[in-house]
């Protein structure tokens, strides 16, 4: 989708060269449209040797099994993003244990996927009946009948294989007071 008008003033939107790319800039107040970009998340919720998978029932992927997840929403902190996604699609209650692999897709919307490894808190799988329409903790031997989708395969590989924690959050830098929150090897 093309970027005509500027979303700070309303004016039209002009190409310029910035820094050996073509961008839009508006020509009233100077805004640079930068790109059009999305951050996904998914959680890995593991509780009694069993993962938590969820049935997409709308596109992408209707009816294929996968770790719950979804987008983060403006001024959201991305940890709470993954709890609030995990809650919203199944019910269940987790907390951000590491960040366990990232997903990059560079296309007309970049979007950059980030799969968090969550502690089960409690509650019984319950689909939200919008966004997926069976929700459940299965073993890895149940998946394998089940049609899991091959992303969602990948992460549980990356997962299940990784030699160390992961990226997990730096308390020490977080709690500097200003809202940003820093995660480290």
């Amino acid at each position: 989708m093309a970027v005509n008008f500027c979303v700070s003033c309303g004016h039209s939107m002009e190409a310029r060269a910035i820094d050996g790319v073509e961008r839009k800039v508006c020509t009233s107040c100077g805004n640079v449209h930068w790109g059009n970009y999305s951050i996904g998340v998914g959680a890995l919720v593991f509780y009694d040797q069993k993962i938590l998978l969820v049935r997409r029932a709308q596109e992408p992927g209707t009816g294929k099994w996968t770790n719950p997840g979804g987008y983060i929403e403006q001024l959201e902190p991305i940890e709470q993003t993954v709890i609030r996604e995990v809650f919203e699609e199944t019910g269940i209650r987790a907390q951000v244990k590491s960040i366990v692999a990232l997903r990059d897709q560079p296309r007309s919307i970049h979007n950059v996927y980030i799969a968090f490894e969550m502690d089960y808190i409690e509650g019984e799988p319950k689909p939200d009946g919008v966004e997926v329409d069976q929700a459940g903790f299965f073993s890895l031997e149940e998946i394998q009948d089940m049609e899991v989708a091959s992303f969602t395969h990948w992460l549980l590989d990356v997962a299940l294989h990784v030699k160390k924690e992961g990226l997990t959050i730096d308390q020490k830098a977080t709690s500097q007071g200003n809202g940003d929150v820093y995660f480290r090897m």
